[in-house]
Parts: C-alpha cells; sequence; structure tokens
C-alpha cells in the first residue's frame, strides 16, 4: 500500500497533549502554544491537555510521564527548549523515551525552515518519535516554527503517523 492509501484509512481525529517548555511564558502570552492547538483543531484534532512548564528535565520528564500514562492522549507536542542555549533542555528530557526515532522530521524541518531563515536553521534540535505507541513532537518556541512544522508537516501526517505506529 503506498502513502496515498495509508492516508486515506489513517485516523481523521487524534487527540493530542500540548506542552509549551519555557521559564517565561504564561497562558496569557503563550501564542505558540494556541497556536498548535488552533491548527490541530483546524485539521480535526483535539487538545485534551494544554500545559506549561518550567525549561527543567524532571519537570519536562514528569509531564511526559503523565501524558504517556493517559490513555485518551495519541499524539504529544512540545515547543520550546529545542535551542542550543544552557536552558534548552527538551530534547535531553525526551530522548530516554523514544522508542523509535523519526528522523526525516527533523531533517524536514530544517529543511523547509532553512528555506524562510537561511542558515541559522542549523540551530534547530526539532525531534520526533513514537513512544508506546504515541507520536510525540518537539518543536522550536517560536510561533513561525511551530506554524511551519505544524502546516507542513506535523497536521497533514498525525494520523497517518498514529495509524502506524499502532500497527
Amino acid at each position: 500500500m503506498g502513502a496515498d492509501e495509508h492516508r486515506k484509512t489513517a485516523l481523521k481525529r487524534v487527540v493530542c497533549a500540548v506542552i509549551t517548555v519555557s521559564d517565561t511564558r504564561t497562558e496569557q502570552d503563550d501564542a505558540s502554544g494556541k497556536e498548535i492547538m488552533k491548527i490541530l483543531e483546524k485539521h480535526g484534532h483535539s487538545t485534551k491537555l494544554y500545559d506549561i512548564v518550567k525549561d527543567d528535565i524532571a519537570k519536562i520528564k514528569e509531564v511526559m510521564r503523565q501524558c504517556i500514562e493517559d490513555d485518551d492522549v495519541q499524539a504529544i507536542i512540545f515547543n520550546g527548549g529545542t535551542g542550543v542555549t544552557r536552558r534548552d533542555n527538551t530534547i535531553e528530557a525526551l530522548r530516554e523515551f523514544a522508542e523509535k526515532e523519526l528522523s526525516g522530521f527533523g531533517e524536514l524541518f530544517r529543511m523547509l525552515s532553512y528555506q524562510e531563515i537561511g542558515a541559522a536553521a542549523m540551530l534547530s534540535r526539532a525531534f520526533s518519535f513514537v513512544t508506546e505507541k504515541k507520536a510525540v513532537f518537539a518543536l522550536p518556541g517560536s510561533t513561525a516554527a511551530v506554524r511551519l512544522a505544524m502546516d507542513k508537516l506535523i497536521a497533514p501526517e498525525l494520523g497517518h503517523v498514529l495509524s502506524e505506529a499502532n500497527r
């Protein structure tokens, strides 16, 4: 079966958790988290859990474990903490959960990002994997980066990724 046939049989509605990793953002000014939820809804998906956690490895792991243990949550989308500063800990916190890495996600994200922002795209550590039949995506915290990842990569393939992960 080709990709088009897989998409036809893919999940149409995915229940998600959206987690913003930031030491400074609040629900009032979390434009990136809101953008993720808006795009998910536009594509027929829903958000069951939304949270903002400090950029702290233990706190990120704790919310990841909470999402994994929630049987309703099928996909987890993190934004923030994916850069190269000392406080960017999302990838380090999530890596131990990865059963099957989706390396193409990061590669494609950086390629598309390069077309928009040039060589600075190499600083992105956007990351995706499957764990315990759930899809996990870690995106940069900028709203433009979130929009790019959601519109071009995640939203069009989310149901397909989960259908494959659950076979």
